[in-house]
């Protein structure tokens, strides 16, 4: 073993990738959910004996993924190696050992060569309903919020627990859906599980000792130098957002130190008693991937490359938030941190840094109301997903409809339609909603939701940006606000709360466009004759925003 040479490592860590890909193809592919399979709202990781992350699939969300490597550890706390046979899968959605909301089920299945454990698979996706209030931000704990499981079997030596099963599906408003991407993640572990082994086969070795510390080692190397190419020092900024029933205060330092990077969220806002509080582990996943995305982002994630990356914060603020309070739509202010971590990064790489984007999610949970069940209409639970524009970067455009930082595909029309009583009237992008500059934000979405039927339905509000736009860099200005509205001539909508929707009354979404980078006058004049042939921008942005970057040519 200790005689691999670096070149067979190397190949042998391609070659893991390769098999935690093909791990996260195998739950999208089987799952029932359209926010599993279509929009990609998972994570499938490998890691080794010690529960550290080896690799993880390309398609995933940063909270998903950055959670999971931690909640490997939390399970391997409560489960002894020595007591785990091949067939068994471990799960949990406790939000704070998990990935902070109910609605994730976690799973993890030791890997077994040769009759011992060499090392785990794990996954997370996200479940349409589990109960209670349904996913919105209204309950007042977390226990009005859903089923809660803790640290469990769910696969015995290969054997289903029929009863967890039992109580999954009768603790849902989408039974079906729920078992069937639970057989899903299943599924996923076990791919991993069956493809590393054979890999050891192939490769001819009987543990991951040698590899996962090449892979660890190698990563923290090109992190720490990586971060030593930062200024070092002390670097502090805030936000504010949007919150629920007022607007909160995100606030964080920075300090970067010759060997790590420290996070501390000292100065945000307490807990709200809305869901939309954020457990540290969530909030913790987000903003080290924003950090991550300009320190070393050629490095692949994995224990090593993570390990020098700390955060905190004071217990009870809203990024901290302790059992039990409500923390359903932690996505709202937890995709909301890479934006303030920016803030503090900016000062000391200023040339690197993106503007803020939309950032939040424009995520909908759809349900039946109440009494069209009782009456015998058609009951559903469906959640979708749309993005908003992405900052402008220091040398291109920012991304229209895009993502960033969740990573997650927008809900795609036909899917939607097929599986629950809606219409999606309109979706296109919105006109001038990336702030203007040197480079431009990207734009949001103009989106309209129907009902199909004679009933009405709800819709789980918790976004953001509607109260704050993505504020721009460099002299640039902010990209457009979010905007929610039922039917056209409906008053403008909270951010955050239950909707009803009429049949003939659509739900109107206009989700936020990014920040513009740099100075409006150096825009170059055929990007802004590209943008208004495709209508992106309007001739009066044109006129009012970029005359003088279209001074002296021909327009």
């Amino acid at each position: 073993m200790n005689s691999i040479s670096t070149p067979r490592l190397q190949v042998m860590w391609n070659r893991l990738l390769a098999v935690v890909e093909e791990q996260g193809q195998a739950l999208i592919r089987a799952a029932f959910s359209p926010i599993v399979r279509e929009s990609g709202d998972i994570s499938a990781g490998i890691f080794d004996i010690q529960g550290r992350m080896l690799a993880q699939a390309v398609t995933g969300t940063p909270g998903h993924i950055n959670t999971m490597a931690e909640a490997v550890k939390n399970l391997l706390e409560r489960f002894a190696i020595q007591d785990m046979q091949p067939g068994d899968i471990y799960m949990t959605n406790d939000p704070w050992l998990a990935s902070g909301h109910l609605n994730d089920f976690l799973l993890l299945q030791p890997v077994f060569h040769k009759a011992s454990v060499v090392g785990f698979t794990s996954c997370t996706t996200h479940l349409a309903d589990l109960g209670g209030l349904g996913m919105g931000p209204d309950g007042s704990d977390v226990f009005d919020e859903g089923l809660m499981i803790p640290p469990c079997k769910l696969v015995d030596a290969g054997e289903v627990n029929a009863l967890l099963m039992d109580i999954v599906r009768a603790n849902s408003r989408e039974p079906i859906g729920c078992e069937g991407d639970t057989y899903a993640l299943i599924a996923c572990c076990e791919t991993g599980a069956q493809r590393l082994a054979g890999m050891m086969v192939e490769f001819g070795i009987d543990d991951l000792t040698v590899l996962a510390d090449y892979i660890i080692d190698t990563s923290r190397r090109g992190t720490l130098e990586a971060i030593a190419e930062v200024p070092k020092g002390t670097y502090r900024h805030q936000i504010d957002v949007d919150g629920y029933e007022k607007p909160i205060t995100l606030a964080a330092i920075l300090t970067v130190a010759d060997d790590h990077i420290l996070l501390d969220y000292q100065g945000t806002s307490g807990c709200s008693p809305k869901g939309i509080n954020v457990p540290l582990n969530y909030a913790t996943a987000y903003s080290v991937f924003a950090l991550r995305c300009i320190i070393g982002a050629d490095i692949p994630n994995n224990a090593g490359s993570l390990e020098p990356f700390r955060v905190t914060g004071p217990k009870g603020c809203i990024l901290n938030a302790q059992p039990p309070v409500p923390v359903a739509m932690r996505h709202s202010l937890g995709q909301m941190t890479p934006d303030l971590v920016y803030g503090c990064l900016a000062q000391a790489l200023p040339d690197k840094v993106p503007a803020e984007g939309a950032s939040c999610l424009y995520d909908v949970p759809l349900r039946h109301a109440p009494e069209t069940a009782r009456d015998g209409g058609q009951a559903f639970a469906l959640e979708l997903v749309f993005n908003g524009g992405t900052g402008a970067r220091p040398s291109k455009d920012g991304l229209s409809a895009t993502a960033f930082p969740s990573g997650v595909w927008g809900s795609q029309v036909e899917p939607t339609e097929a599986v629950a009583p809606v219409l999606i009237t309109r979706r296109e992008l919105r006109v001038d909603s990336g702030g203007v500059g040197k480079h431009q934000g990207g734009h949001g979405q103009h989106i309209e939701i129907a009902t199909t039927g004679e009933d009405d339905i709800l819709a789980f509000l918790s976004v953001e940006r509607v109260l704050f736009g993505a504020q721009g860099r460099h002299g640039a200005e902010p990209g457009l606000k979010g905007r929610i509205r039922v039917g056209h001539d409906g008053m403008d909508l909270p951010s955050k709360g239950t909707v009803r929707i009429p049949p003939g009354k659509p739900l109107i979404l206009e989700t936020p466009g990014g920040g513009g980078f740099g100075d409006p006058a150096q825009r170059e004049p055929a990007k802004i004759r590209r943008d208004l042939a495709e209508g992106t921008i309007s001739e009066e942005t044109a006129r009012t925003h970029y005359a003088a970057a279209l001074k002296g040519t021909s327009s």
